[in-house]
């Protein structure tokens, strides 16, 4: 329907100007202005140079007669507004019998290739709270883009070097050596996680004391390699729980062995974007256009790289795989990264519009309103395999969507796990669960709930259902070309409350067997939408509740 409106736009509007401009219709939140509305005169203004309610005048003036808009209404300093017949609202659920599961998909990314990168969490412990919301929303994201149309890739950067698993490592030595029974203490910076202990174990039950049979550097390497793969392993089963999955994991460490960060290196110089200061070798960060506030060290006057030199190795390979956009998602506390991780990309000849960074704000985890910080089970922060366990992935995973991932979030787990209609979630999968339950009560032999008759669904309360079955594939593509899955989740809601209005205003099956086929198939076509949303952001549709 939204398309029809833009297509008698377009051509109006070519009758009125040689110009082409971008046509943008919205659907208003009052529906006494219009179904439809656009303020395409006021963008005509500049090119025109006339009074805007005179340009809309000549637009309405020019739309061709057709059989679904009842009317064209101009208002305010000159938005036009549409008027859809209500009986041709109905036409939206032939398109979603035939599309089915495929219900929402549109082509706005046009096969652009997107790499996401999500997680990329130091494989040296559990993944906590800001990890699950960083999973779930990039998921999200990426079923979000795929539905509309982009070629995407799923990425874990695994930080296997440096510094923190030169410390897990260590902290494996100790706790293998002492579950062999030696008396020796963990090293100043280890980790004494559960898991770290459970890893000593597990090295001590499948090989005994023969580690220990090898040299100090042999053995070394193979406890450093083990423990990141024992490490990973972990985390990708969590994250499978969460259904969060990778098509890549890309290792840290092949930046090292490849030579991937002497070419980078050697790039910058051949560029003339770096220069030697005190000893050591800095990026020309400032001079890039990114609004970073000082330049920023690559090799350190020791000869080693801080953090930032394989990180731009890294994005060289990103960009050097061919991908049109890369889109990472870090957390709160990286903020202040990302002016010079852009201008890095400018440094290597590529534009920095070709990088996203989005932003995850912070997640405070509440119960009975009181803030909770430690896990019950464990008595340590709260983690994602807790939040898993506590209310369920569906729960989880929803209520960390929701939210517009660049606000602070509020993770309500009594709510979470409460049946009511104060529960998001549960309000909107037992919209669909009593869909399911009323078609299963229909003699399929009497009733046809794909058949229906347009003039039946005209009250107040089909037509809103109507309209927002109508809006679907325009909030997909809007959540895919903002990157904001949340809007799928307030769709989704708005389409259950639309619903349990009706249900509670009409009844579905009566003695009318073409209002009840009518009513039957509006409901279906609901049905299949709600499961086509709760799909983008990786929830279920439970047929009983």
């Amino acid at each position: 329907m939204k398309a029809k409106v833009i297509e008698l736009l377009e051509q109006s509007v070519a009758k009125v100007t040689d110009e082409v401009v971008n046509i943008y219709v919205e659907t208003p939140k009052n529906s006494d202005n219009g179904d439809f509305s656009t303020n395409i005169a006021m963008q005509l203004t500049r090119i025109l140079r006339k009074n805007p309610k005179i340009i809309a005048e000549e637009i309405v003036n020019n739309i061709e007669q057709n059989d679904f808009v009842e009317k064209v209404e101009i208002a305010g300093p000159g938005f036009i507004n549409f008027y859809v017949k209500k009986a041709s609202l109905g036409n939206i659920l032939d398109k979603i019998f035939e599309l089915g599961d495929k219900f929402g998909e549109n082509n706005t990314g046009n096969g652009e290739k997107v790499l996401l990168e999500y997680v990329s969490a130091n494989p040296t412990g559990d993944l906590h709270v800001g990890h699950a919301r960083n999973g779930a929303v990039a998921d999200s994201l990426v079923r979000i883009m795929k539905k509309s149309g982009y070629e995407v890739t799923r990425e874990f950067y695994v930080n296997d070097a440096g510094n923190q698993i030169n410390n897990l490592t260590l902290s494996a030595d100790a706790r293998y050596k002492q579950a062999l029974g030696f008396d020796i203490a963990m090293p100043e910076d280890g980790y004494n996680g559960k898991d770290i202990i459970r890893l000593g174990e597990v090295l001590a039950a499948e090989y005994g004391n023969s580690l220990l049979d090898k040299s100090q550097e042999d053995y070394m390497s193979f406890l450093r390699e083990y423990s990141v793969k024992y490490q990973l392993e972990k985390l990708k089963r969590d994250l499978a729980d969460f259904r969060v999955e990778f098509d890549n994991f890309f290792s840290e460490t092949s930046l090292y062995n490849s030579g991937k960060i002497i070419d980078t290196l050697e790039t910058l110089k051949n560029l003339n974007h770096i220069y030697e200061l005190d000893g050591a070798t800095w990026l020309r960060t400032t001079d890039l256009g990114t609004g970073d506030d000082k330049d920023r060290v690559l090799i350190k006057a020791d000869g080693s790289y801080t953090y930032f030199t394989p990180d731009i190795a890294y994005h060289k390979d990103k960009l050097d795989r061919g991908y049109d956009k890369l889109i990472n998602l870090f957390g709160a506390d990286h903020h202040g990264y990302v002016p010079r991780l852009k201008a890095a990309v400018n440094a290597l000849g590529y534009s920095a519009s070709k990088l996203e960074v989005l932003i995850m704000q912070l997640v405070r985890l509440l119960e009975n309103g009181q803030e909770v910080k430690m896990s019950k089970r464990t008595g340590k922060s709260i983690t994602l395999r807790d939040l898993i366990d506590e209310v369920g992935t569906d729960a989880a995973r929803y209520f960390l969507a929701m939210r517009s991932a660049d606000t602070h979030l509020d993770f309500d787990f009594s709510l979470a796990k409460e049946q009511s209609s104060d529960n998001p979630l549960y309000y909107v999968q037992y919209a669909h669960a009593r869909i399911c339950s009323i078609l299963r009560q229909v003699d399929s032999n009497k009733y046809n709930n794909k058949v229906y008759d347009n003039n039946l669904l005209t009250d107040e309360y089909s037509v809103e259902i109507l309209k927002a079955l109508a809006y679907f594939p325009e909030v997909v593509a809007q959540a895919a070309k903002h990157y904001e899955p949340h809007r799928i989740c307030n769709y989704v809601q708005s389409l259950a409350s639309a619903f349990h209005k009706f249900y509670g205003n009409n009844k579905v099956i009566s003695e009318n067997k073409e209002q009840t086929e009518s009513y039957l198939a509006l409901i279906t076509a609901v049905k299949i939408t709600i499961k086509n949303a709760l799909e983008l952001v990786g929830v279920s549709a439970p047929e009983k509740m």
